[in-house]
């Protein structure tokens, strides 16, 4: 039997929302004007610097496998060192069916290199996931190693040390093959990539779903006692995020043409750790900016000073840590908050005075 609404829970449910939370959160999940900004930068980049292609695929590479981990660490509180694993296995997967003419198709290799990834991050996780802190940190760090161990001692098929050179990949929905020499086709499907991941992620953090992560994170025993289910959730989370890295590390074996054991090395995984510190993670737009500082100032002092470029990153990591632990756009959020919270008070005060 129905119950027919009263005038009152009508009213009730057109009264505006007065939980300053919730308010928040509805103006987060809003696409904004502002959000155009990246992906604009990434058109005009492809217009204003034709002969750094190269540079410019490297750098969305990038985007993409920090926002797989920042799903992880940022979202849902997994401390991992290992997830250069999932963006090695993925950029295998890629690899080794072109070279040998199974699946050379760009897309569906990602889709391919996705489900290798995620099933390796679901098998993992159902493992690993059951420790916490620093047993869950060198798990996922031993769990790399024994991959990129594999991928040396299996040289037959892997190429070892020396990796798997000029790999055929096919044109792009059988039309637009990528450019040996100038990497436009490779840059603009490496955009169109990362579009489509970002948009599935910034829905999915947004979700009850991508909430309930959060919540896990801030306080996992309080989401224990209210019944959610923290152990499906954590893993399924996983499996995303090592679905997100294997098409990170899948695009770039395509955009390379190219895979060796650097893609499973520690300093992949510690490189994308760096980038979420300097962006800030949690944030999502945080491995943008991280990524660009990074691989820009990786570029720039290289050229200044060559032998001891990673003397300015460093500096630059001891002043986040130091006054910034929110990351750059922790940093920029907390000076707009001071900001605009002076400006507001001022306002106040003259509409208050006679």
């Amino acid at each position: 039997m129905s119950v027919a609404a009263s005038p009152a829970d009508d009213a009730a449910a057109a009264a505006p929302i007065e939980n300053p939370a919730a308010r928040a959160l509805m103006r987060r999940h809003r696409v904004h004007g502002w959000e155009a900004l990246p992906w604009l930068a990434g058109i005009a980049f492809y217009f204003a610097f034709p002969d750094y292609l190269s540079f410019g695929c490297d750098l969305l590479v990038t985007i993409l496998f920090a926002l797989s981990l920042d799903l992880a660490l940022g979202y849902a509180g997994i401390i991992t060192l290992g997830h250069a694993a999932f963006f090695g296995a993925g950029a295998y997967a890629v690899g080794m069916l072109a070279t040998y003419n199974i699946w050379t198709e760009p897309i569906t290799g990602l889709l391919l290199a996705a489900l290798v990834a995620g099933v390796i991050g679901f098998l993992s996780g159902m493992v690993l996931l059951r420790t916490r802190g620093l047993t869950l940190l060198m798990l996922t760090l031993c769990t790399m190693a024994l991959l990129e161990q594999a991928a040396n001692m299996a040289a037959a098929y892997t190429g070892g040390f020396d990796g798997l050179p000029s790999l055929p990949i096919g044109p792009v929905f059988g039309v637009f093959a990528f450019n040996p020499l100038y990497a436009d086709t490779q840059y603009l499907f490496a955009l169109s990539v990362l579009f489509v991941c970002f948009v599935f992620m910034r829905t999915l953090v947004y979700s009850a779903f991508g909430q309930s992560l959060t919540g896990i994170r801030e306080n996992i025993l309080r989401m224990h006692a209210i019944g959610s289910p923290v152990r499906r959730r954590v893993l399924i989370c996983y499996t995303i995020s090592a679905a997100m890295a294997g098409v990170a590390g899948g695009l770039w074996a395509q955009t390379n043409a190219y895979v060796n054991l650097s893609a499973l090395g520690l300093d992949r995984a510690a490189t994308v750790l760096i980038v979420l510190i300097l962006g800030g993670y949690g944030r999502l737009y945080g491995a943008f900016i991280g990524a660009v500082v990074y691989l820009a100032l990786e570029h720039f002092l290289a050229q200044i000073y060559p032998t001891a470029w990673q003397l300015g990153l460093g500096i630059l990591l001891v002043f986040i840590a130091l006054f910034a632990r929110g990351g750059i756009l922790g940093l920029a959020e907390a000076l707009w908050r001071r900001y605009s919270g002076k400006l507001s008070r001022r306002l106040r005060a003259e509409r208050a005075a006679p």
